[in-house]
């Protein structure tokens, strides 16, 4: 409120965001294999990644199009993806001592196929998929990393009073557990968090205690552990979410009577906050002082040029690979369709941040990221926390660009111009666009560096400096004023002016990278002027349909056999689409009967989707002749006859194909279900009476949750 008061922000920004995201967007689609288990059987699954990053796994692709209900819905933050079952393994051992199997022994998994990707949890479910290739395992592992890169970071970024209470409260609970630097699994929503952090404690106790009641084999003991660990898991959710609800509950109706007294008295809170901080400060400076110039000030300049190289490499690659593809569009504009083709190559562009393919050569600019000798000076348990920070401004800073220069075309084209004069207007509006990228990126870098540094330093000198300060921290508190014990808190304070204390070196720091322009970083001194004034106006028009407002007339109406109306809704949910399927054409594992197929083509080109996709809309079965567009086998072979009983379930109550006609002008909702609050688990639904696989307890909601 002081802030909102005194009206300090940051600069202006030159980019534009985007203030409506694109909620319709599909992210992936494809089929995988998923290991079931309760009956140690792997089963071929339809997964569908929607723009809210949770990935939903059908048993089919048709059921998907007759809207049943999914399979199940994985919240994926906190997780780890595994490639490899030896690493999966070595941590499965690693996590139950004295389970190490023994060599010759039965592993507690078996992959079907050299390409497995594991989602590891150290206290939830872990889940096992496959594929046929090389080629879908690495998009689908970009596609999972996206997703848990999303959910990690799940506490609202506009959360400006809520998210900093939540994560500060997090932090000093671990403090006064001599629990300082950075901590892994900070990473959900706040439900996820507390939970985490629960079990951080618990599960260290619960092992101690069960573990030598485990009876049988290894992998059995070690399957035994994941089970309850995950079941206790979800119980401690349960009881974190009721209890974080009330506690939100209850603030948010105190919420107007406090902020009516901070109004009414706003100077005497600042005043008595200030004379606390100058008794605080002179209390502890001379110790701080010493601590940052003898234990933290020689390692700064180290510790930023660590951060400083891979994260503008990223930086530079997101530029890269947006010039790239305008200069890719452009180049389409003049050899092939002109402006008739404009809508669909701009639909395509408009999600460009949001590809995680095409975004994984920016992303991977920050895996070489390391503080070796820092790391365990300052207590940092893992720099994953930084790289994936820094990733999240890339894809934000991508999608501000694209944004921007969707917005300058759109108006460049009610001019009506010409194909030539569209394609120097393209040239001109990209060159506009990369100058106002490098003025934002070299801003949001260095807000990035700043508070690296901070989160790296500060928590090294709490720790150095509580021996001698903290237990002084309680006289100063008659220094606060009754009235204002609720806004003014001691402990806070303390950090704030320990924060003063090096704040003037890391800024220092900053600053000389960037007066020495080190990987294009601009002078904090030069303010780049607003060009263009009236940009902002612009941005707060409708947001652009590319493919409603300039598809071409000579697109593609598909096969003559299916009805207009939803030939036009199936055009509508391919084009949502971020990244195109892995065509599979293989008939089963490689362990069925019948010799491997050939590692299948990737067809990333619209006309061949649209082909593949017309094709099987012909099909009058839900299980058609020939194989699904995403990978689904035709036909099973003995060892996945089970699925045949289940591939095309009935709903409880009819529901409307997307596919089937529609009356003209009746909208068609192709939303994909949204995670629920279980966040951790799969969310089992049992539609038309079909018995679920797994045990299953109902809420009082009627879905029921998978153990």
């Amino acid at each position: 409120m002081r802030h909102e008061i005194e009206g300090t922000g940051a600069p202006q920004t030159q980019l534009l965001w985007r203030k409506v995201p694109l909620d319709e967007r599909i992210v992936f689609s494809g089929n995988l294999f998923q290991y079931q288990e309760d009956n140690k059987k792997w089963r071929n699954r339809f997964g569908l990644v929607p723009h809210n990053y949770g990935l939903v796994l059908y048993e089919n692709r048709a059921a998907y199009e007759r809207q049943v209900p999914p399979r199940a819905i994985i919240n994926s933050a906190g997780y780890k993806i595994l490639t490899s079952l030896d690493q999966y393994l070595e941590l499965v051992g690693n996590s139950l001592p004295g389970t190490t199997s023994k060599s010759g022994t039965a592993p507690i998994l078996k992959c079907p196929t050299q390409f497995p990707l594991i989602l590891w949890h150290p206290s939830a479910r872990h889940y096992y998929f496959c594929m046929m290739t090389e080629a879908e395992q690495d998009k689908w592992q970009a596609v999972l990393q996206d997703c848990i890169r999303h959910c990690n970071n799940g506490i609202p970024e506009d959360s400006k009073v809520e998210g900093p209470a939540f994560t500060d409260a997090i932090r000093m609970y671990r403090q006064s557990k001599e629990l300082y630097g950075t901590w892994e699994m900070l990473c959900g929503n706040e439900v996820q968090i507390l939970t985490n952090l629960v079990m951080e404690e618990l599960g260290p106790e619960l092992k101690a205690e069960l573990a030598p009641r485990l009876k049988g084999k290894p992998q059995e003991r070690q399957r035994q552990w994941i089970q309850i660990s995950d079941a206790v898991y979800r119980m401690v959710y349960e009881q974190a979410k009721a209890r974080f609800e009330a506690v939100l509950s209850k603030l948010q109706l105190a919420r107007p009577a406090m902020e009516a007294v901070i109004r009414t008295d706003m100077d005497q809170i600042i005043t008595s906050k200030e004379h606390l901080a100058s008794k605080i400060r002179g209390f502890i400076l001379p110790k701080a002082e010493v601590c940052v110039r003898n234990h933290v000030q020689p390692y700064i300049p180290s510790i930023l040029e660590a951060l400083m190289v891979p994260t503008s490499q990223g930086f530079t690659e997101v530029r890269d690979v947006f010039f790239k593809e305008v200069t890719d569009m452009n180049l389409n504009v003049i050899n092939e369709g002109g402006i008739d083709k404009l809508g669909e190559y701009m639909e395509k562009l408009s999600q460009l941040a949001y590809h995680p393919l095409k975004m994984q050569s920016c992303y991977e600019k920050m895996e070489p990221l390391r503080l070796d000798g820092l790391q365990q000076r300052f207590d940092v348990s893992s720099t994953s926390v930084f790289k994936q920070r820094a990733q999240i401004h890339m894809r934000e800073q991508m999608d501000n660009a694209v944004y921007t220069f969707e917005t300058l075309l759109h108006q460049e084209l009610g001019k009506g111009p010409s194909k030539e004069e569209l394609c120097k207007s393209i040239q001109r509006i990209l060159e506009r666009v990369l100058k106002k990228y490098d003025y934002d990126s070299s801003t949001v870098r260095k807000r990035f560096f700043r508070e690296a540094l901070l989160q790296i330093t500060i928590p090294f000198l709490l720790k150095k400096l509580a021996p001698t300060c903290k237990s002084e921290l309680p006289r100063f508190q008659e220094l606060i004023f009754e009235d204002f014990a609720r806004f003014i808190l001691v402990e806070n304070t303390y950090e704030e002016v320990v924060l003063q204390t090096v704040m003037k070196d890391i800024l220092q720091a900053v600053k000389e990278a960037a007066v020495q322009r080190k990987h294009n970083l601009y002078r904090d001194s030069m303010v780049m002027h607003n060009s263009d004034p009236n940009l902002h106006l612009l941005a707060e028009g409708a947001p652009i349909d590319w493919g409603e407002e300039y598809s071409g007339s000579g697109e593609d109406s598909g096969s003559p056999s299916i009805p207009e109306a939803a030939t036009l809704s199936e055009k509508r949910r391919r084009a949502k689409q971020v990244v195109s399927v892995v065509q599979d054409e293989e008939a089963g594992l490689p362990f069925e009967a019948g010799p491997e197929p050939p590692s299948p083509a990737s067809p990333d080109s619209v006309t061949e989707l649209r082909g593949l996709l017309a094709r099987d809309l012909q099909a009058e079965s839900p299980l058609p002749a020939g194989p699904l567009p995403n990978g689904a086998p035709a036909q099973e072979s003995p060892q996945l006859e089970s699925l045949q009983s289940v591939a095309a379930p009935e709903a409880s109550s009819p529901l409307a194909s997307p596919l089937q006609q529609i009356p003209p002008g009746k909208a068609v909702d192709l939303e994909p279900p949204k995670p629920s609050d279980q966040e951790t688990g799969e969310q089992v639904s049992n539609p038309g009476g079909r018995p679920p696989i797994h045990t299953t307890t109902e809420d009082s909601a009627g879905v029921q949750t998978e153990f």
